[in-house]
């Protein structure tokens, strides 16, 4: 009368031996095509058992906060990297790998899609939720661990935008890396940063799509 025993394979997919291992390397070979990653993950969690909480999926306390904040957040926090971060970088006014966006009214529904389910949901999902799950029960949940936790995953996440956005696309990606990552540990809910990321990436849609990347970009040092 103890209730269900434990599932041996949930277990096994739980643990960093060679089942554990094996799976966490798939889920992350699935980035290669997003939203691939994300959907492994989730299929890991239900396989392996792990309580949804575990990755973030944590009702917030006021849904409106949590979406009004996100977008509000991430929308400024494009503007202050277009206008001020990625300037001191030395970045193109212009990002090339999507300059095709300006005024292609065609291409604008697909591209909003994307940046809602793939990057910000999809990203959340894997970099921060997944991947502070598998690290955090390896490393611990100390802040030394927390920290390197952050730095790890926000290093992951940026290396893969080299292929597509080169140099200036890595150093964004490691900053905002770094960000959402910072808030994810501190708030343990990953719908706020989802949010964010999503406001994020859909504000830099509206600036390219209107033709105002070089306006935002020396809005602050001319």
């Amino acid at each position: 009368m103890g209730g269900e025993a434990p599932d041996p394979f949930a277990a096994r997919l739980r643990s960093f031996g060679p089942a554990g291992i094996v799976s966490m390397l798939v889920v992350l070979a699935g980035q290669v095509l997003p939203p691939l990653g994300a959907l492994l993950a989730l299929a890991w969690v239900a396989a392996s058992e792990t309580p949804w909480r575990e990755i973030g999926y944590i009702r917030p306390a006021s849904w409106w906060i949590a979406i009004a904040g996100g977008l509000a957040g991430g929308a400024a926090f494009k503007i202050v990297m277009k206008a001020i971060v990625m300037p001191l970088f030395g970045a193109p006014a212009v990002n090339p790998a999507y300059h095709f966006l300006e005024a292609n009214t065609a291409a604008l529904p697909g591209m909003l899609l994307t940046m809602i389910f793939v990057a910000g949901f999809g990203e959340e999902t894997l970099f921060r939720g997944f991947l502070f799950e598998r690290l955090g029960k390896l490393m611990g949940r100390g802040a030394g661990a927390r920290i390197a936790i952050v730095t790890l995953t926000s290093a992951f996440f940026a290396g893969l935008h080299f292929r597509e956005q080169g140099l200036a696309g890595v150093e964004q990606a490691a900053i905002t890396g770094l960000v959402f990552g910072t808030m994810y540990s501190v708030t343990g809910s990953l719908w706020p940063v989802v949010v964010a990321h999503a406001a994020f990436d859909l504000t830099a849609v509206a600036i390219i799509y209107l033709g105002l990347e070089p306006a935002v970009a020396h809005l602050v040092f001319g």
